[in-house]
């Protein structure tokens, strides 16, 4: 069974590279701010989040005052379907006028939209004003997205880091897993308190890689692309886990939430007692929000957890690319991004070295309260690198073929 994404890489690469007019230069970029005036950019992004979807209203209402430039959010329950549009107009000779701007993006749908040439031209990504405050020396995946160099065809949003979390009212701290292999045994002890969302979902497909890249003999073997004739024998050892946990898991491993808001609004019911996201704020923003309760701490693996950047990117044939790239570059100003900080607001950590900003912006993230469920970043623990974007492919491909089920 192949994936969307599978498919549309297949389809994609089917199709001659276009034959592209020139591309708006951020070198000039006052040429850039009035080439986009009066520009609606359609903004292809996850809108399964009400505070990330509030988030955007609040980024449309300061790009229409300050550029002049109309944002609309096309909200995506898969980023694969943007991926879609933009290769059926390719198919279809719409080399201009495209119907997608600008996309959130990383992982397997950014390499697939590289490798067929479904990108505005590199480089524009570090020509942005903005750039210079991006930590590019500290957090080198602003660079490379899982494992593939950016090349300046993405410009960088936002960090992830896998967490989980628990409500202590309901659990104690002390007994939570310290790595997947803790966690298969705490789920023997507690049967149909922990789940996953089904594949391909984003978070399920994470969590795939994180207990892969825990059971896996050499983890090295995750940054190069996946070799099938040892596809069977690198992942055994994450099967065979699934095929354990499985079982364990909440109704039998028979259903599974569709989503990552699902599987929150299971702890939040008490049908579970463990969850987890790829953002440290993320409990601290639930609970600001109203959706968890104020029990709600945060927990890591002390070996590590997964680790990436998120990006937005602009397609080739993007009818508004001087109002895709002043977007863009609005989106890593220090006001959106400790705005975006903030766990009342989203929490999504930064991309910016803060230490580096002028004192007014540095004030903004200093008075920022991360909130109570929020992990300090040394209690984190190490980053591991994501692999590379083809094994998200096939493990979503053959976790299907064994256990998918229709929710």
């Amino acid at each position: 069974m192949k994936t969307l994404l599978a498919t549309i890489l297949f389809v994609a690469s089917t199709f001659a590279g276009p034959a592209l007019a020139t591309d708006p230069d951020p070198a000039d970029w006052q040429a850039v701010l009035e080439e986009a005036k009066g520009q609606t950019v359609y903004f292809n992004a996850w809108g399964g989040s009400e505070n990330i979807n509030a988030y955007l209203e609040w980024t449309a209402g300061q790009m229409k005052e300050r550029f002049g430039v109309d944002l609309v959010h096309v909200k995506l329950d898969d980023t694969a379907a943007a991926v879609a549009k933009v290769v059926a107009e390719k198919a279809a000779g719409r080399d201009e006028g495209g119907s997608v701007d600008l996309i959130w993006i990383n992982g397997e749908n950014f390499a697939s939209m590289k490798q067929n040439d479904l990108l505005m031209s590199p480089g524009w990504a570090e020509s942005l004003p903005n750039w210079q405050w991006v930590d590019a020396e500290n957090k080198p995946t602003v660079l490379t997205d899982f494992t593939v160099p950016t090349e300046g065809l993405e410009g960088p949003w936002g960090m992830a880091k896998l967490v989980f979390f628990h409500d202590s009212a309901r659990t104690d701290p002390a007994s939570m897993p310290k790595s997947t292999d803790e966690l298969l045994a705490w789920a023997r002890d507690n049967p149909g308190r922990f789940s996953y969302p089904q594949p391909p979902d984003f978070m399920g497909s994470s969590f795939l890689k994180q207990v892969l890249a825990e059971q896996v003999e050499d983890r090295s073997v995750l940054l190069r692309p996946v070799d099938e004739a040892s596809f069977e024998a690198v992942t055994k050892p994450l099967f065979a886990y699934l095929d354990e946990l499985n079982p364990l898991m909440w109704r039998s491993g028979e259903a599974f939430p569709r989503n990552y808001p699902a599987m929150k609004q299971l702890l939040a019911d008490g049908e579970v007692e463990i969850i987890f996201a790829f953002n440290p704020a993320e409990a601290s923003s639930a609970i600001a929000n109203g959706e968890l309760p104020d029990t709600v701490r945060s927990f890591a693996f002390p070996g590590g957890t997964l680790a990436n950047t998120h990006f937005v990117a602009i397609p080739y044939n993007a009818n508004a690319k001087a109002g895709a790239l002043v977007l863009a570059d609005f989106l890593i100003s220090p006001e959106a991004q400790a705005r975006k900080q903030d766990p009342n607001v989203w929490g999504d950590p930064t991309v910016l070295a803060v230490d580096r900003l002028e004192d007014d912006d540095r004030a903004l993230f200093a008075a920022l309260d991360l909130g109570v469920a929020t992990l300090k970043p040394e209690e984190l623990g190490p980053a591991i690198d994501e692999p590379h974007p083809s094994w998200m492919v096939r493990l979503e491909e053959e976790w299907m073929r064994r256990y998918g089920v229709a929710n």
